[in-house]
């Protein structure tokens, strides 16, 4: 065989195994929808309710806040004839400060309010991550990905499998179809969402 003819061959040959090496070796991925999951464990109403708690608590604190500034906006108008470019200048910078630091108040109001969410939710997203585990190596499924994150998914094809339920059941919570299920977004026979063109 002449050097003109092998070359290709064997380019052909090293394509068909590498093609056959690539199916043999595809992956098995799970997909679930956590939000659903979370939205009925037993101890989310609880978060919920803390969570209400420190989300008052914390608007109080700044509506006090608030209101102080307010009442010292007025009374540096009612006042601001009577006084003096200096006291006019020290007013200002006062209420400047003040301003500035009301709005700490309510960046450091988020920021707790963020780091209190997270710690109050800690425990149920490792007892959730734990069922999606055991449930994935029964499976033996190689990847699981949030339902959210699939843009498109072949509804013929065993290798992509929807665990939700697996997940919740693991959990003994019950879900129904609608939230366990691929959404609207999600459209398995056209992933486009239109009409197809011959």
């Amino acid at each position: 065989m002449s050097n003109r003819y092998f070359v290709p061959a064997l380019v052909l040959l090293l394509l068909t195994a590498w093609g056959t090496a690539d199916v043999q070796a595809q992956q098995r991925i799970g997909f679930t929808n956590q939000e659903a999951v979370l939205a009925n464990m037993p101890g989310i109403q609880d978060v919920q309710e803390q969570l209400q708690q420190e989300t008052v608590r914390l608007q109080g604190d700044l509506q006090e806040q608030q209101q102080s500034f307010q009442e010292q906006v007025q009374r540096y108008e009612q006042q601001q004839s009577l006084l003096s470019d200096e006291r006019l200048q020290e007013r200002e910078t006062e209420l400047r400060e003040m301003q500035a630091e009301l709005q700490r108040s309510q960046q450091e109001a988020e920021q707790e309010l963020a780091q209190r969410e997270m710690e109050l939710m800690q425990p149920l997203l490792e007892e959730l991550q734990t069922a999606i585990n055991e449930v994935a190596s029964e499976q033996n499924l190689d990847l699981v990905l949030r339902e959210q994150a699939l843009l498109y998914v072949n509804g013929s094809t065993s290798d992509v499998v929807n665990i939700t339920r697996d997940v919740a059941s693991r959990l003994g919570i019950e879900i129904d179809e609608t939230e366990a299920d691929p959404g609207p977004s999600l459209d398995t026979e056209n992933p486009m969402g239109g009409g197809g063109t011959n």
